[in-house]
């Protein structure tokens, strides 16, 4: 049996263990270090309790792990396992362990036991070579990788960057496998379509003009992801002189919500008691005009690109890869994106080289999205190009990897 560790249910996630329950080649259970997500609970960079309106623990095998007293599912690093995973191994004759990345110290203290009890070990983590880290801590960052690299046998790389990192490591051809980083795309594609015949009234409840270019942000409002360059972006002559309104949507919350809201002309908020004062004008000119509808759950969500022209995603590289590019082109929606994350190279440059832009570069993001606003190509294209980045795709290989490890 292959035993799945990872943090808590995500959204992005449980579509995967549930498509490989489906296709049912593979024994698994996933282990869980919390229940984070299942129920209402503070997250902290987005500033409100939720719940994923999904069902997370529906259609696959999981269980709990104990893990240490009074663990922050805020501060995820700190998560330790609560008992030895020996015997767990042995009951469930696990004969392969899969961790999601080495952001958790209970993926370290799982990774050791598994290699001492002589269990290969698969890893399928975010990072990639994009990130510039200071070079104390990068130094830092190598050596203990090394260490843990050398007990893991097989590597999940979820598109271009992130092999680029494993290869840069050392590992082999045959150690890496792909498994392409993906959400559910017929969901979200048949959400759209649903939403579709309502664009118009969604647009109007969130007073956004019949005939306004909308752009999209959707995410925390944090500054890895730097929302406040869309304003600025916004502002760019290019953008100005579209020949038609110019409208921003700005889909979330989080720390920075109040500085976005000074920074334009805020003409709907779900969350009015967060809405700072703002001017007509300020020191950079008129304000673009701005809806704020708040934090949208998972089948909320396709409302947001049903009712607007095109996404942008401004983080740095931080942004490992950022999902949110996925739902977007599986709904439809046109994208530019930042050179700074992950799945630029992957989902945005072959569709149009012209398309990323140079992170923090305002007047280069302008550009990118003038492009976007007199480009004519179909739904279906945007859809068809994140095709392959697809839930099959990453169970097949899954599939043939356990079988031929076993």
């Amino acid at each position: 049996m292959l035993a799945i560790l990872t943090t808590h249910p995500i959204q992005y996630q449980v579509p995967l263990w549930q498509a490989m329950a489906r296709e049912g080649s593979v024994p698994f259970e996933v282990w869980y270090l919390s229940d984070h997500g299942t129920k209402d609970t503070l997250d902290e960079q987005f500033g409100k309790s939720f719940a994923w309106d999904l069902n997370m623990l529906e259609g696959y095998p999981y269980r709990f792990l104990k893990v240490n007293a009074n663990s922050n599912v805020n501060r995820f690093f700190g998560l330790r396992l609560g008992e030895p995973l020996k015997d767990l191994f042995r009951e469930k004759q696990i004969t392969a362990l899969w961790i999601q990345g080495w952001q958790v110290l209970a993926y370290w203290q799982a990774v050791w036991q598994a290699h001492a009890a002589g269990i290969p070990v698969w890893v399928r983590g975010e990072s990639n070579d994009l990130e510039q880290t200071p070079l104390l801590q990068s130094a830092i960052r190598r050596l203990a990788l090394r260490q843990l690299f050398k007990r893991i046998q097989h590597f999940l790389y979820i598109g271009t960057a992130n092999r680029r990192l494993y290869e840069s490591y050392g590992i082999e051809a045959e150690q890496l496998h792909a498994a392409p980083y993906c959400v559910d795309n017929d969901r979200f594609s048949l959400q759209a379509e649903q939403y579709r015949p309502r664009r118009t009234a969604i647009r109007r409840a969130w007073n956004i003009p019949d005939d306004a270019f909308c752009i999209l942000f959707v995410g925390k409002f944090i500054h890895k992801k730097r929302p406040w360059d869309i304003i600025a972006a916004a502002r760019q002559p290019i953008l100005q002189n579209l020949g038609r309104p110019l409208h921003l949507l700005f889909v979330g919350s989080g720390e920075l919500g109040n500085k976005l809201r000074s920074e334009c002309r805020v003409v709907f908020d779900a969350e009015p008691s967060a809405k700072s004062p703002a001017q007509s004008q300020n020191g950079h000119g008129v304000l673009p005009a701005a809806s704020f509808p708040g934090f949208l759950n998972q089948t909320d969500i396709s409302k947001a690109y049903v009712a607007a022209d095109c996404m942008v995603l401004s983080s740095d590289s931080g942004e490992t890869w950022g999902l949110v590019v996925n739902e977007a082109l599986a709904s439809g929606l046109p994208c530019a994106t930042s050179d700074a994350c992950g799945s630029t190279e992957d989902l945005i440059a072959p569709i149009d080289p012209g398309l990323p832009f140079v992170l923090g570069n305002t007047e280069d993001m302008s550009r990118a999205l003038n492009m976007l606003a007199n480009q004519s190509r179909s739904a279906t294209v945007w859809q068809e190009s994140v095709a392959r980045f697809d839930l099959g795709a990453s169970v097949a290989t899954i599939a043939s990897l356990y079988k031929s490890t076993r």
